[in-house]
This record gives structure tokens, sequence and C-alpha cells, in this order.
């Protein structure tokens, strides 16, 4: 399960561009936090900790407890904006979570056991549709990611949402239809070749007189003697 992150905020007193740009010069990136049926809260946060939580690749489906003035506001993040430039973040979205809530997040998808794939082994290609799935999880149980196992697989083969394990109490956001996560595609030199052999079959049928066809060769070959 993913690790609760932590960051400290301070409140943000004045608003508007200006103040926004007077705030990243010093370092800080502006952020709200809004849900569970509360007033939403203007906050800024140190810039260096939020780049060190978004480099742990997990921070957008982690909680992140975010304390401001004393108080812990237990958060989900839900959107970071970054310049277009210099990929600095420019402001962090943050939602209220309460206590026994349910979140819905995109968690990524982990392939193993690919040297049980008999599909893969003969050079087929793993076709992966979803990197990742959007699930309805508990805030206190959000899981780093979903293992996915690719054990007897031939090409031609596919995985559905309904052949994985997912953690309990977790479910899939998607459940009007059985959708496909990956597959085992041939590669396109085994097409070709298959391609080929089967355009080689044919040219040989074709070429393979028939008895009837033999049987007009003889009588034409006697009536010359």
């Amino acid at each position: 399960m993913s690790d609760k992150l932590t960051l400290s905020a301070e409140p943000r007193e004045r608003a508007g561009k200006g103040a926004s740009r007077a705030m990243r010069r010093e370092g800080r990136v502006p952020a709200v936090i809004y849900g569970d049926k509360k007033d939403p809260e203007a906050i800024h946060i140190e810039e260096r900790a939020l780049m060190k939580l978004l480099h742990t690749g997990h921070f957008m489906n982690s909680l992140v407890e975010v304390e401001v003035g004393g108080n812990n506001n237990r958060t989900l993040p839900k959107d970071v904006q970054f310049h277009p430039v210099t990929s600095r973040p420019l402001h962090v979205d943050f939602m209220r979570i309460g206590k026994g809530a349910t979140v819905t997040v995109d968690v990524p998808v982990h392939f193993v056991n690919e040297e049980a794939s008999p599909g893969l082994k003969r050079g087929g290609v793993l076709n992966v549709v979803r990197h990742e799935l959007e699930l309805n999880c508990p805030a206190d149980s959000i899981p780093d990611e979903i293992v996915v196992k690719l054990d007897g697989l031939e090409v031609g083969d596919s995985i559905h949402i309904s052949q994985v394990e997912l953690p309990e109490g977790v479910t899939s956001a998607i459940d009007d239809r059985d959708f496909t996560i990956a597959g085992v595609v041939a590669p396109s030199a085994l097409k070709r070749e298959e391609s080929e052999a089967e355009e080689g079959e044919e040219v040989a049928a074709d070429e393979v007189p028939t008895t009837e066809q033999g049987g007009d060769e003889e009588e034409g070959e006697g009536s010359e003697d």
C-alpha cells in the first residue's frame, strides 16, 4: 500500500497572480485544500519539499497529510500544474478525505512472470492497452500497483479486468464492461513469415496438375503417333 506522505504548509493571505508570482520567487508553491463539506483553504508549500514527494513516483495516488497552523488535513492530490517551459510546479489542488472515505485513483499496472508465457517465449510481443487502472479504493489502503500475471498466455490471448485479482475493498471504477488490459500479439516478422508461408502453399497447390489435365495430355501425345 502507498505510504502516507506529509507536507508542511502556511495559510495564503493574499490571492491573485501577482501574489502567486511573488511566492514562487521565494521558492513557495500556491495550493488549495477543498472538499469534505468544508470551505476551501488557500495555502502555500515549499517547492523543494513538494518536488521531493513528486519524485517518489506515487504522489498522485497517496494520502498526503498537510499540516496548516497546527491542524492536520488528510488529503489526496488531485492536480498539479507545471510551467510549460521550466516544468516547475505552479499550483497544487488537494482534496480533503473524510474518515472511512473511498477515493477513485489511477493505479499503475505491473506485469510479472513473462518467462511463464509460451507466447512471449515464442517471440510474441506484450501489447499493453492500459498502463494504469482507474480504481475505487479505501482512502487508508490505496495500492502502490496492481500485479498482473502473464502465466500461460499464448499468442492471441488477452488479459481482462475480470481475470485480475484486486486487493480487498478495491473495485474497478469502470464496471460496465470487461475491458482488456493487455494481450500477446505476434511480432511483424512472425506475421510476415506466416503470410509468406501461406502464399507459398497456395502457389504450390495451383501448380499441381489435376487428373483431368494429365489425361488430356496423354491423349494428345497418342493422336500425334
